[in-house]
């Protein structure tokens, strides 16, 4: 078996000395598995059967089944069940294995006549190696993938926040380390919902830039379970074009507590049981400064973000059928800003031009955000239960800067070997620019839901109602002015020109009201094995008077004879309509006839199990196609979105998604995931007539989170025979965003930012392990140090660009140049975390 570690160093070495060639570490990884990726050989002397099953007798999904000595094994189906065929001989040891549990041996004699089913039990591990791991062969009828989570703690997380992990999930890209925001299969960050215990949470309206971004609300210390799904999911999630991410918080089961502390920030979390295990609770704070991190980038000055969070699920069960509820989240961040310089070198090597710019001035930005919701459960039945929930969420978010900048613009000297080698040849532009904001935004969102599930038979059927108000104020002024070589830009020779000016003033109150229902069916024909969920939601928004219906389907099916592989399809309508940001115009006003974007998914996909050096994998594979329709065109400024405001384009999006995880090595899951994607729009009101009278439509163009190829690599590892040293290598790799210039009307991108490309390592030591007392919770039963390294080979990632302009002659005409915004260069991280 080769091991990670000295593969990694080798590689390590290999890249360093030329980062041209890092590229051929996917080509390694995607080899190694696709080396093991082989068929299953049948040999049909003796056939066992039987079904493995956990403590609770709950049938496991993807446990491992492999005749000792010998690579030949096979996968339980969804019911836990399997059956292998073995050589002939007077006895065959099977072993059985799942992430998280101990491993099973079972000798069985041949030589009896009638071999009678087995019947496998396993129970949890108590030496699981710590880490995020993914369970292999958990997914989830309707098209969503169960992540489980069982200490987040191995990989190198620069945000600190759950989102670094799903970025590397097939059909999510990220090109912003910096930020908790991801696209999915060509959507925007606005078209993904996000749920904790059932209550949908929100991003931040006013966020320009991801050094801006405090902590995402998923607390990743508190999560209990996590379901993800990139397309095609039921109708019980609401109107959003692309994914779902549908946290659950975990309920506790003893007493305990975790503090984590480094560079980079520090949290704690403390949860338990109370009178007689009818009350449980679990609370956590976080705090995270990005001082360090932004300290690396090219603009220097006195960088003071600070953000704070607080979260806590508190439940008490007053009988077995009746339980009630609170979850409370109060977030404070800021950012201050002082800048002092900033250079940067960019262009080609026989065009080389550096920019300088000196500033005055500051920016001051704070976002408050609060939440509370309080949940009852009734089972009225034992095959019938009810929850409620209310809640009410509420942001107020305010942005002020004035940066005044002096700028020059030079060409530098290339020439090898030359004195004057890097020195400036000729100023190409000076200038100065002044830019000002003085943005509020004041957001409350209140909710009332329902929501209920029946069981009869083989039939689950869920149907929910929500009423939801939401009050928007926002209050919204920002300019920019540009001088350079005694000319305002734009210059018309009357009158001071401003560029990027906004303005808004207004007031929304609203009111959705939305349902749904939908069946999930059970069934067999012949050996084919087939669950069916069928749902339709609705939505209707007082705004603008839309009323919405989205029907859903998926299947997911396969054959018990040949257990190792499973099909899933899905087809559905996936409606968003506008939330503020959409239904504002670029003049401000508000756009009431606005309408919403829709989204018409259509996939298929399958999963493969097999074994590999005696461990479980699993290849997974899906193809998927959205047709779009009422498409809104916006453009991106790093993590920004600026909308139309008008329903003006049409479009599509297609592509393939793969992935392949497993064990490198034995109780550690590591995965690679590749995605293609082609999406585009048509403006349909862009068309022009021509010199010769004619009317051309200029067509199709690429949107902006067209990314052609994305990969993704997790890998885990630790010393052969020494399980509490470790080490997580993560890497991603993006094809560059489309772009166009900032004071473009038209959406059409005129080049590509370079590719994003970044790797990250952790190294991790246990230092205690298991060496709690029953009685004494306060006593340390887990310590561990952690050292990463961000930015592994230290590659400059573009987030977006400075536009600088120019004025050359005398006629005023004004020249533009795109300098590049680099990411955080090549840091090191010192952890620490205790378990109590």
């Amino acid at each position: 078996m080769i091991r990670l570690l000295p593969l990694g160093l080798k590689m390590v070495m290999l890249m360093l000395n030329k980062q041209s060639n890092s590229f051929r570490f996917f080509a390694v990884i995607l080899l190694t598995f696709l080396m093991v990726f082989n068929g299953k050989g049948q040999e049909k002397s003796v056939l066992i059967t039987g079904t493995v099953v956990d403590s609770l007798n709950h049938p496991i999904q993807g446990a491992s089944v492999i005749v000792k000595n010998s690579f030949k094994g096979v996968s339980t189906d969804r019911n836990g069940r399997f059956s292998i065929n073995v050589s002939s001989a007077d006895s065959v040891t099977l072993t059985i294995t799942y992430l998280g549990y101990e491993t099973e041996s079972i000798k069985i004699d041949l030589r009896q006549k009638g071999l009678k089913p087995l019947s496998v039990v396993l129970y949890p591990s108590q030496k699981q190696i710590e880490g995020v791991y993914v369970r292999s062969g958990q997914r989830v009828a309707g098209n969503m993938e169960r992540i489980g989570i069982d200490k987040f703690t191995g990989a190198p997380n620069i945000s600190g926040g759950f989102e670094s992990l799903l970025k590397l999930m097939p059909g999510v890209a990220s090109s912003n380390e910096l930020s908790s925001q991801y696209s999915v299969r060509g959507g925007n960050f606005d078209e993904n919902l996000v749920y904790v215990n059932d209550i949908e949470v929100y991003r931040p309206f006013l966020i320009r830039s991801a050094q801006q971004e405090g902590l995402s609300f998923i607390n990743p210390d508190m999560v209990g379970s996590v379901e993800f799904s990139s397309g095609g999911f039921n109708a019980e999630f609401g109107d959003r074009m692309s994914s779902v991410l549908n946290v659950k918080y975990r309920e506790p089961k003893e007493t305990s507590a975790k503090v984590t502390g480094g560079l980079l920030g520090s949290s704690a979390t403390i949860e338990g049981l109370a009178f007689n295990n009818e009350l449980s609770f679990i609370t956590g704070v976080r705090y995270k400064t990005s001082k360090y991190l932004l300290n690396s980038l090219e603009t220097k000055g006195d960088y003071n973000p600070s953000f704070f969070d607080w979260q806590g699920v508190v439940k008490k069960r007053f009988s077995d059928r009746f339980s009630l509820g609170f979850l409370g989240n109060v977030s404070v961040n800021q950012f201050n800003f002082l800048p002092r310089e900033r250079e940067t070198n960019f262009g080609v090597f026989n065009n080389t031009l550096q920019l300088k710019i000196y500033y005055d001035g500051k920016e001051q930005d704070r976002y408050l955000s609060s939440l509370g919701a309080l949940f009852a459960q009734y089972q009225v039945s034992p095959n019938f239960n009810v929850k409620a929930i209310a809640s009410s969420y509420y942001s107020t978010e305010r942005e002020t800067y004035d940066l005044l900048g002096q700028y020059y613009l030079n060409e530098l000297d290339n020439s090898m070997g030359s004195k004057t080698y890097g020195d400036s040849l000729i100023n190409v532009g000076i200038g100065g620019f002044l830019d000002h904001a003085r943005n509020l935004i004041n957001l409350n969102v209140s909710s009332i839901k329902a929501i209920g599930e029946v069981r009869y038979d083989k039939i689950i059927t869920k149907f929910g109602v929500q009423l939801q108000r939401e009050f928007m104020s926002d209050e919204r002024l920002e300019w920019g002015l540009v001088d350079s070589s005694g000319y305002a830009i734009p210059y018309n020779g009357q009158e001071v020109g401003i560029n990027n000016f906004y303005s808004a003033l207004s007031d929304i109150e609203s009111y959705r009201y939305m349902g749904f229902a939908q069946s999930r069916l059970s069934f067999s024909i012949g050996s084919w094995e087939y669950k069916a969920i069928g749902g339709i939601r609705f939505n209707y928004w007082t705004f603008n008077n839309e009323l919405l219906l989205s029907p859903r389907f998926s299947l997911d099916f396969n054959n018990v004879d040949k257990n190792w592989i499973q099909y899933h399809v899905a087809f559905g309508y996936y409606n968003q309509p506008p939330f503020y940001r959409e239904v504002r115009l670029p003049d401000g006003t508000l756009n009431t006839k606005i309408k919403a974007q829709q989204s018409i998914h259509a996939l298929a996909g399958l999963e493969y199990y097999f074994t590999a050096w005696g461990r479980p994998f699993r290849f997974s594979l899906e193809l998927y196609q959205k047709w779009l329709k009422n498409l809104i065109p916006y453009s991106i400024d790093n993590v920004r979105l600026r909308y139309s405001g008008q329903n003006l384009a049409k479009g599509f999006a297609r592509g393939i998604d793969v992935k392949i995880n497993g064990e490198l090595v034995p109780g550690a899951e590591s995965w690679v995931s590749l995605s293609l994607l082609r999406t585009k729009e048509d403006n349909l009101t862009d068309s022009y007539v021509d010199e010769n009278g004619q009317v051309v439509n200029p067509g199709y163009y690429y949107r902006p989170t067209d990314q052609p190829v994305s990969i993704g690599i997790y890998l885990q590892d630790y010393l052969p025979g020494n399980e509490s040293f470790k080490v997580n290598l993560t890497g991603v790799y993006s094809s560059g965003l489309p772009m166009t210039s900032d004071d473009s009307n038209d959406y059409r991108s005129s080049f590509r930012m370079p590719p994003y490309k970044r790797f990250d390592i952790g190294f991790s030591k246990e230092f205690i392990k298991n060496g709690k007392s029953k009685n004494a919770f306060w006593k340390v039963s887990n310590l561990s140090v952690g050292i990463d390294v961000f930015n592994l080979f230290n590659f400059n990632n573009t987030v977006s660009y400075l536009w600088v302009q120019t004025v050359f002659n005398q006629e005023g005409n004004s020249y533009k140049f795109a300098v590049p915004n680099y990411l955080t260069s090549r840091r090191i991280n010192v952890r620490i975390q205790a378990t109590f």
